[in-house]
């Protein structure tokens, strides 16, 4: 089975997505100062370091960044053995009454998001709960969409987009993978 690949974003377009992404963050936070970003591992968490950046390059100060890993959460995948129910979580405050944004880099079927909801919830009672996405494919399994959208693309099932980020695959690219 063979592939093309089309380029989506390159580097200078994805560094001016995330600064607009950035910007949204901010407008529709009530309070930047209770602000936390929470990266869903694992690009993510990359973003979220970057959108973090650029939110104190606006001026404001850098918010408090936590990763979490929601394999335990998610209901279509079979669990590992020794799993832990509770997940991955590293963040570095306290989500009480906070804005929180959970960002990811792709968001396809609605289910990473509906389980990083579920893990946001074990960790505490946030005043609002924001989904930020890089790339917003559609096809869509559950009622769920994310706030802020770098990029809205059509994709086939047939195609895979592919987030290729600088601190985890050397180059900074999004990319449309046609199967044939």
């Amino acid at each position: 089975m063979a592939y093309d690949k089309q380029i989506l974003l390159e580097r200078v377009d994805l560094g001016r997505t995330l600064s607009r992404m950035a910007h949204e963050i901010l407008e529709k936070a009530t309070d930047p100062n209770r602000l936390v970003l929470i990266g869903i591992r694992s690009r993510g968490v990359h973003l979220a370091r970057r959108l973090a950046q650029k939110i104190a390059d606006i001026g404001k100060r850098v918010p408090p960044v936590g990763v979490i890993d929601v394999t335990p959460y998610r209901d279509d995948r079979a669990e590992e053995q020794g799993s832990s129910r509770f997940g991955a979580f590293e963040i570095p405050v306290s989500v009480d009454e906070r804005t929180v944004v959970l960002i990811d880099d792709v968001i396809f079927r609605g289910r990473t998001i509906r389980a990083a909801m579920e893990a946001v919830e074990r960790m505490g009672r946030p005043k609002r709960v924001l989904v930020a996405a890089l790339i917003d494919r559609g096809a869509r399994e559950l009622p769920i969409r994310a706030d802020v959208i770098g990029k809205n693309i059509a994709v086939q099932d047939s195609q895979r987009v592919n987030v290729l980020l600088e601190e985890s695959d050397g180059v900074d690219q999004v990319t449309l993978a046609h199967w044939h």
